[in-house]
């Protein structure tokens, strides 16, 4: 699952210890969709969490914070009411095949026979380093004609009857110094200030002074709701 391909950028390192912690205390939480030859063709990382269902209690520091409250929640021995997709991606080459539509479908599925209530998730949305400058506020008000998102990873969201909540702009925090970042992006990166980057959905905000750069990615909470709780209550 960890050596499969996949389209992040470079600079996308979420804390090696947190996932590895995650994956080996919540394995069964970590799906992967195999092709004909046993190869992992898409993935979907998962990990629960305590919500009670406000979306103003979801957290601005939306993947970073999910993965930090996962481990407190667990340790504290809350129950894990809502399961937060980290990620639901497909290798390189195989995106024609409606995978990720399928491979959230499956999440879902599993997340409600293990009795979550909800699927939630800091949502990457997949057009969005298109746009860098636009603020994600405004970016999820693009809809098509017929009123879906036109960002294509929020579409089949929606389309699976996923509810877009709010944005959480500091989901995810990159920062390192100034020749590690050319080395990931091959920009001279030599003037101080926001740079856009390729594939970021925001710019990176450059430091010549202090020799370093941060990167700060908004994503969108996304809801999938997974039981009646009227009736079930």
């Amino acid at each position: 699952m960890i050596s499969m391909e996949s389209s992040w950028p470079p600079y996308i390192r979420p804390d090696p210890l947190l996932v590895d912690w995650a994956f080996d205390r919540h394995p069964e939480h970590q799906l992967v969709v195999l092709d004909e030859q046993g190869h992992v063709i898409a993935r979907a990382a998962g990990v629960g969490v305590a919500w009670d269902g406000d979306p103003s209690r979801l957290p601005d520091a939306g993947w970073d914070a999910a993965l930090r409250q996962c481990l407190s929640d667990t340790y504290a021995d809350r129950r894990l009411s809502a399961l937060c997709a980290l990620e639901i991606a497909v290798a390189p080459g195989h995106q024609s095949r409606n995978l990720s539509a399928r491979t959230l479908r499956a999440l879902s599925d599993h997340a409600r026979r293990h009795g979550f209530l909800d699927l939630i998730g800091p949502v990457r949305p997949s057009l969005k380093h298109e746009r860098p400058d636009l603020p994600m506020a405004e970016y999820i008000k693009l809809l098509r004609d017929d009123g879906l998102p036109q960002d294509p990873w929020l579409r089949i969201h929606v389309r699976a009857g996923g509810e877009i909540l709010k944005v959480c702009p500091a989901s995810m925090t990159i920062s390192a110094g100034l020749d590690e970042w050319r080395e990931w992006t091959g920009l001279p990166l030599d003037t101080s200030g926001p740079v856009t980057v390729p594939g970021a959905l925001a710019p990176v905000n450059v430091s010549l002074e202090h020799d370093y750069a941060v990167y700060v990615e908004p994503n969108v909470w996304v809801r999938h709701r997974l039981t009646d709780k009227e009736n079930s209550a």
